[in-house]
C-alpha cells in the first residue's frame, strides 16, 4: 500500500473561492509567537492552541481576528470548559484513517479539559456532500443510512473509550472533557421545512453559498447541481446552531475541505445568537498521487476490524517512511513533543531498526482496537515476517483468517504416516504427478515457516502441525493455505 503524505496547504481547501480566504488564517501571529516563545516543556493545557498548531493538527481558525483575541482566553485553565464538535458522515459503516486527524483534534480538547461532542450525519447523510464531488451521488436508501450510522457510532464509542481507558491518566489526573455522541437525524429530522427556511434559511446568504468554487463548477457542469445538494451546508450550518444552542457549542472542527461549511454555521450562529463561534480545520490525509485517502478514492484503511485487521491497520503505519514519519507521530499520537525528538534522535543513529515507524503503528493500533488488538497485531507480525512458532500457535482462528484473508482453507484427517506429499495433494497446493513432487524437491514448499525438501517426511505433531491444529503451508512466496486438523 502505497504511503499516503498529508496536504499541507496554507489557503483554505480548494472548495472555496479567494474572496474569501482573509477571513481564516493558517497560524494568526499571537498563536505563532505563543508556539515558539515558551520552552516545550512549560506549555500545559492553556496552550492547547499553540501545541497543536507547532504539532500541525490545527492547520486554520476561522475567523482570524476574532479567534487571535479571544480564542486563547477562552481556553486558559480556570475558565469554564468549552464545547467542540466535529461531524462524522455515515456514507459507509465504518471509520477510516481520514478520519482520525478530526477524532485526535476532538480527543486533544477533551484532553485539556474541554467537551466533545461526535455528530453523526445520520440525516445530512442523505442528501451528500457536494464538496469536491464532480457528480451527485446517488441517495442511499434510509435503512442503510441508518445501519452506517450504527457503525460508526460503535466505531466513536470504541475510540473514545480506548483514549479514556489506555491514554488517560489515573485518579491524580486532570478533567478529562465529557464526550457526547448524537444524530443529526434525532433534530433535523423533526424539523418543519416551512420552519426552516423561515428561521435560519432566513439569515443565510444566496451570494456566499454561490460564491464557493465547488458550487460554481457543479452549476456549470452539464449534469448542474441539485437543490438537496445545495442545501446540505445550511443544513450542516443548522447543526452547528443546534449544537450551540442546545450544548453551549463554540467551536467546530473539520477537515481541511470542510472549511465553506464551517464557515456557512459561523454565519448562521453569529446572525441568530450574536455570539462568537469559532472554526478549525485539521489536514486532510492523502496518498502520494495527493488523493484524499477514503472510501470514494477506493484506497480506505478502516477502522472495524471486520474491514481492515488490526494487523493491517499495524503494517499501514508501520511502512510509512522517513519523510513523514517524525509529522504522523505529532499528528496520530499523543506523545509529547519531547519524546518525539528523542525517537527521531535515535531513529537517526540506528534507522535500520525503523524505531518511529514502529511506535507510530503501535500507538494508533492501540487507539482504535486497543491493548488485545494490539498484541493480535504483533503476533501477526511475528508469524508473518519472523516465522515465529509460538506466535504463530498463540493466534486465533479469527487472527489466522485476518492474517491469510485469500488464503484457502481446509479441514484435513490425520491419518498415521501421512507426510508433505500428502499434505500438499489434498489441499489442492500444487499439482498432480511429477511437477508436484518437482515442486517439493526444489524447495518450493514450507510448513509453519520451516522449508521442506523431502516429499516422503511424515508430518510430526509440535513441527509440522502446531499445539492448536493449525499448519500454515505456504507454496511460492506468496500462496498460503490454512490446513485444521481435526480428531487429533
Amino acid at each position: 500500500m502505497a504511503a499516503p503524505t498529508l496536504s499541507r496547504r496554507c489557503g483554505l481547501a480548494a472548495g472555496l473561492c479567494g474572496g474569501l480566504r482573509r477571513d481564516a488564517l493558517p497560524l494568526p501571529f499571537p498563536l505563532r509567537r505563543r508556539a515558539h516563545e515558551q520552552p516545550r516543556r512549560a506549555r500545559g493545557a492553556g496552550d492547547l492552541l499553540a501545541v497543536q498548531f507547532e504539532r500541525g493538527l490545527f492547520q486554520e481558525v476561522f475567523p482570524a481576528q476574532s479567534a487571535e483575541e479571544h480564542l486563547p482566553g477562552l481556553l486558559e485553565p480556570g475558565r469554564p470548559p468549552l464545547t467542540a464538535y466535529c461531524g462524522f458522515d455515515p456514507s459507509a459503516d465504518s471509520l477510516h484513517v481520514g478520519h482520525l486527524l478530526p477524532l485526535m483534534g476532538l480527543l486533544h480538547f477533551q484532553r485539556a479539559g474541554h467537551d466533545v461532542i461526535a455528530v453523526v450525519g445520520g440525516a445530512t447523510a442523505r442528501l451528500g456532500d457536494p464538496s469536491g464531488r464532480q457528480r451527485a451521488r446517488e441517495p442511499p436508501p434510509a435503512e442503510r443510512v441508518r445501519e452506517h450510522a450504527r457503525g460508526i457510532r460503535s466505531g466513536l464509542e470504541r475510540l473514545f473509550q480506548n483514549h479514556r481507558e489506555l491514554f488517560w491518566g489515573g485518579a491524580g489526573a486532570a478533567r478529562l472533557g465529557r464526550a457526547a455522541l448524537l444524530d443529526n437525524a434525532s433534530w433535523l429530522g423533526r424539523q418543519p421545512l416551512l420552519d426552516f427556511l423561515g428561521g435560519a434559511g432566513g439569515r443565510l446568504r444566496m451570494g456566499t453559498l454561490l460564491s464557493r468554487q465547488s458550487c460554481q463548477a457543479r452549476l456549470r457542469s452539464p449534469e448542474g447541481m441539485s437543490l438537496a445538494e445545495f442545501l446540505y451546508p445550511a443544513l450542516q450550518a443548522y447543526d452547528f446552531l443546534h449544537l450551540h444552542q442546545h450544548h453551549g457549542c463554540r467551536i467546530q472542527l473539520g477537515g481541511a475541505d470542510q472549511m465553506g461549511n464551517i464557515m456557512s454555521g459561523y454565519e448562521l450562529v453569529t446572525k441568530m445568537t450574536g455570539t462568537d463561534v469559532f472554526g478549525i480545520t485539521v489536514p486532510l490525509v492523502t496518498s502520494t498521487t495527493g488523493d484524499k485517502l477514503g472510501k470514494t478514492a477506493g484506497n480506505a484503511v478502516w477502522l472495524n476490524r471486520d474491514k481492515t485487521s488490526p494487523f493491517e491497520l499495524y503494517q499501514f503505519f508501520v511502512r510509512q517512511q522517513d519523510n513523514v514519519v517524525e509529522k504522523y507521530l505529532k499528528l496520530f499520537t499523543f506523545l509529547p513533543l519531547e519524546e518525539i525528538d528523542h525517537i527521531m534522535e535515535m531513529h537517526a543513529r540506528e534507522p535500520e531498526k525503523w524505531a518511529p515507524q514502529k511506535r507510530l503503528a503501535a500507538e494508533v493500533t492501540k487507539l482504535v482496537h486497543g491493548r488485545e488488538g494490539l498484541e493480535s497485531a504483533k503476533r501477526c507480525t511475528k508469524a508473518l515476517y519472523h516465522s515465529s512458532l509460538e506466535a504463530l500457535e498463540a493466534m486465533s482462528d479469527e487472527e489466522l483468517q485476518e492474517l491469510f484473508r485469500q488464503a484457502p482453507a481446509a479441514e484435513l484427517m490425520l491419518e498415521p504416516g501421512t507426510n508433505v506429499l500428502d499434505l500438499c495433494r489434498k489441499a489442492n497446493a500444487i499439482p498432480d504427478g511429477p511437477s508436484g513432487y518437482k515442486k517439493i524437491t526444489d524447495g518450493g514448499v514450507s510448513i509453519n515457516g520451516i522449508r521442506v525438501t523431502d516429499p516422503e517426511t511424515v508430518l510430526v505433531l509440535g513441527q509440522h502441525i502446531l499445539k492448536n491444529g493449525v499448519s500454515l503451508l505456504r507454496i511460492g512466496k506468496k500462496n498460503y493455505y490454512i490446513i485444521k486438523w481435526l480428531q487429533l
